[in-house]
């Protein structure tokens, strides 16, 4: 049974980035897909992209607003004939630095975009799922969300929770027929790096690759699923590390101060729109 060809997947944060390279993936096996973002140019440019693809449809979406996320299921499940068969929470943001520096806005930015709107979505779009006894959620955290890294305080602790949840959550569903996967890449080559010297020993993934990792936790579902895969169990064998352990590890990876040591101002327009995450974009 073909998991993707002729389903309805909608995608929130798919403007641009891994939402975007999922949507061509997505599209590229015969999935009907509707993508929302909250910047509404340039979600009907991509939808303009995409069309050429596939079935595509798009709508703006804020994901911090319970409102505004179910209108965007509810026109998602009418362009799919009545249901959504996959929701893949991609949209995420990731202001970094020292915690002390972070202002309140930009730490409620994060954990409103990164794990309320994932807590969001999962909710609204679940209920048909159970009713149906079909159904995929899939939400892109990151390893960050398995390894502790200074400089990312607020971004771990919003993808420590996706990473939780979904476990949690594709236990409680499981009974009624229904997936979720959580998805965790290392830094991955988009904005969300700009100004970062990278780590070293961890290399950045392309859009690409999360998108085919999607494809394929459709195609064969699992709960945990990491990219690249080995990288899962570096993760795993951090969390089993005391403190000394621990930051000689996130040293020998580079990880001490990647985060901490960033060009500003090659940094600053992504850092701006992170830290203020909500709302539409109209222009």
């Amino acid at each position: 049974m073909d998991n993707i060809r002729g389903k309805t997947i909608a995608i929130t944060g798919a403007a641009r980035g891994i939402g975007f390279a999922t949507a061509k993936a997505l599209l590229a096996r015969g999935a009907r897909v509707v993508i929302g973002d909250r910047d509404v140019a340039l979600q009907e440019s991509a939808v303009a992209q995409l069309t050429k693809l596939g079935p595509v449809s798009g709508y703006p979406l804020d994901v911090t607003d319970r409102e505004s996320f179910a209108t965007f299921l509810d026109k998602a499940r009418t362009d799919g004939g009545g249901h959504i068969d996959v929701l893949i929470n991609n949209a995420g943001v990731m202001p970094i630095g020292p915690f002390v520096d972070e202002t309140e806005k930009s730490i409620r930015s994060t954990i409103e975009v990164n794990l309320y709107g994932v807590i969001t979505g999962c909710q609204l779009v679940a209920p048909d799922m159970i009713a149906r006894r079909s159904g995929h959620i899939i939400n892109i955290s990151s390893l960050s969300g398995l390894i502790p890294v200074p400089g990312q305080v607020v971004y771990n602790a919003s993808k420590f929770g996706v990473v939780g949840m979904s476990a949690a959550l594709a236990d409680e569903l499981a009974p009624y027929g229904v997936e979720v996967s959580v998805i965790m890449p290392p830094f991955t080559n988009t904005e969300l790096i700009s100004g970062t010297k990278g780590s070293g020993a961890i290399k950045p993934v392309e859009p690409e690759d999360i998108a085919n990792a999607v494809v394929k936790t459709l195609d064969k579902p699992k709960t945990h699923v990491s990219v690249p895969t080995p990288l899962r169990f570096t993760a795993q064998a951090a969390q089993m590390l005391g403190p000394r352990g621990r930051r000689w590890l996130n040293k020998k990876l580079g990880l001490d101060t990647v985060f901490l040591d960033f060009d500003a101002d090659a940094r600053k327009a992504y850092e701006d729109r992170a830290r203020a995450a909500q709302g539409v974009v109209e222009s």
